[in-house]
């Protein structure tokens, strides 16, 4: 019987195919334009404050918002060409995030390392 999957194992997973990009990475695609920011965290998190600009998908609705048929879909997540950029708390969650957008088709979804945390620990903006 395999080893059961652990938090470490699924990220790692995830990260073999998905890029990560730092938040001074993340801060500059941002600046740039073209990239929808997708927050993945819970929506009390992102009430709290978030990435300018950023859209609200939560972890548990992604596959909702982003499926093509479901009735609930998110219609900004419509074109799998979209340049996407994942984010949570941490930098768990939005690997998975990405992992999963890519497995629906989206082209090159981007995590970003460290998340809401790596973000305000070197004080790049944010609003509420």
């Amino acid at each position: 019987m395999a080893m059961p999957k652990s938090l470490k194992d699924y990220v790692t997973d995830a990260l073999q195919t998905v890029r990560e990009v730092t938040p001074e990475e993340a801060r500059e695609l941002q600046q740039q334009g073209g990239y929808v920011i997708l927050d993945v965290r819970e929506p009390e998190e992102f009430e709290a404050g978030h990435l300018e600009g950023a859209v609200s998908v939560p972890r548990g609705f992604l596959e909702v918002k982003a499926d093509l048929e479901h009735p609930k879909r998110d219609p900004r997540l419509a074109d799998r060409n979209l340049k996407i950029l994942c984010y949570c708390g941490g930098g768990h969650r939005s690997a998975l995030a990405a992992k999963t957008l890519q497995e629906m088709g989206f082209a090159d979804p981007l995590t970003m390392a460290e998340g809401w945390t790596g973000w305000t620990k070197r004080g790049l903006p944010t609003e509420k």
